[in-house]
């Protein structure tokens, strides 16, 4: 499709080693052996194993009662198609007079779109979504303090997550920013700061909060809903979790325009340190509130999910860690190969708390028998 290889497409096509003009059409496959470096194989097979069991867990909550979950994984997806084919292709949605291309996969094994979209991409959005909503829910936050401190407290959690990817990515190629765009300004060193945090932290928690309003608060109840009213439900969460993350960085949009830019990254700042003031206070004392009283009722667990994650972290702490010797050799935050790197005490900070998450919902004294028997089907983790 030579017609959508846009000058800014096929510039940074180039720098990660492939034409936009050799590119398949809506579906194309790789060896994986034949790939940039054999991070992205690994990248592409971990988050994709996790998307599946998310997936398959969705599925198995739902036989016994629970939608939330699967309403989660297709609502991330339905915000993933009302997001993404914009950003790839705005001359073909007629936006290219305001929104330029913002950044350029690489190819991995399984595309689409012609090389704009990889299976991975697809994957990650239901997979982190679901992560973080899992750790939320079993620490009982939405259940002690409703839709909204809880999706606050996602966006929190998926921020961790997400930045330690988002940081590792263009120094291992797994895409790259158009530094020049303006929609990418401020940088955070290798980082727009509006994917620090509006796709980190304010997208999933738009998502969380919609999730939790139209079928997690009603499935806490112990209500069932047939597949027709999941899929229109799911639908609208999807619709709405778009619409929030235009609504929920507004804030930071309008100090920016009205500083021609210059306090956007300070608004943006200030949006995040938001978010952590409130998401802290409310995990931390919710893990010392299970830990302190184990029979608390409609109690939540999730055993899979939450060992999935320990090892998505375990591997992503690899990643990082074959990334260092170029990270520390690196001169004016670029590598001698040319790539940019990320924030290392930011992502370090991230892995505390990413790790913290974890260890807090794994600590959580176990479900009493009790309990679980008497709050089947939507209280008790499959």
């Amino acid at each position: 499709m030579p017609d959508l290889c846009t000058p800014t497409f096929e510039s940074l096509a180039a720098s990660l080693g492939f034409s936009c003009g050799d590119v398949g059409g809506l579906l194309e496959f790789r060896s994986p052996l034949g790939l940039e470096n054999w991070t992205l194989p690994v990248l592409e097979l971990t988050v994709i194993v996790g998307a599946v069991l998310a997936l398959v867990y969705a599925i198995k909550r739902y036989r016994r009662g629970d939608a939330t979950n699967l309403a989660l994984w297709f609502g991330a997806i339905a915000y993933l198609l009302i997001i993404e084919p914009p950003l790839y292709f705005p001359a073909a949605f007629g936006i290219e007079e305001h929104v330029d291309t913002m950044f350029a996969h690489n190819v991995f094994t399984v595309e689409f779109l012609w090389s704009r979209l990889p299976l991975y991409i697809i994957a990650i959005y239901p997979m982190m979504a679901t992560i973080s909503f899992e750790i939320v829910r079993t620490l009982g936050v939405f259940r002690r303090y409703g839709a909204i401190v809880g999706a606050v407290c996602v966006g929190f959690v998926h921020h961790a997550f997400y930045e330690i990817f988002d940081h590792l990515g263009p120094q291992l190629r797994w895409w790259e920013w158009s530094v020049e765009n303006p929609l990418n300004q401020p940088m955070f060193t290798a980082v727009p700061m509006g994917s620090v945090v509006v796709f980190a932290a304010l997208w999933p928690a738009s998502l969380a909060l919609f999730v939790q309003l139209f079928v997690g608060r009603h499935a806490d109840q112990g209500r069932r809903f047939s597949g027709l009213q999941l899929t229109w439900r799911t639908a609208v969460i999807g619709i709405l979790a778009s619409l929030g993350t235009g609504v929920l960085p507004l804030p930071a949009t309008l100090l920016g325009a009205a500083t021609d830019g210059r306090l956007l990254g300070v608004a943006y700042a200030t949006e995040l340190l938001a978010i952590t003031v409130v998401a802290i206070p409310v995990l931390v004392g919710q893990w010392r509130r299970l830990r302190e009283n184990p029979s608390v009722a409609g109690r939540y667990a999730n055993p899979l999910m939450l060992r999935y994650t320990a090892v998505y972290l375990a591997v992503m702490t690899v990643l990082w860690l074959a990334a260092l010797p170029a990270y520390f050799a690196a001169e004016d935050g670029v590598t001698v190969d040319g790539d940019p790197v990320g924030s290392i005490w930011y992502v370090t900070l991230c892995f505390i708390v990413a790790y913290l998450c974890v260890a807090a919902a794994a600590t959580v004294p176990p479900i009493p028998a009790s309990d679980t028997e008497s709050s089947r089907p939507v209280t008790a983790g499959a």
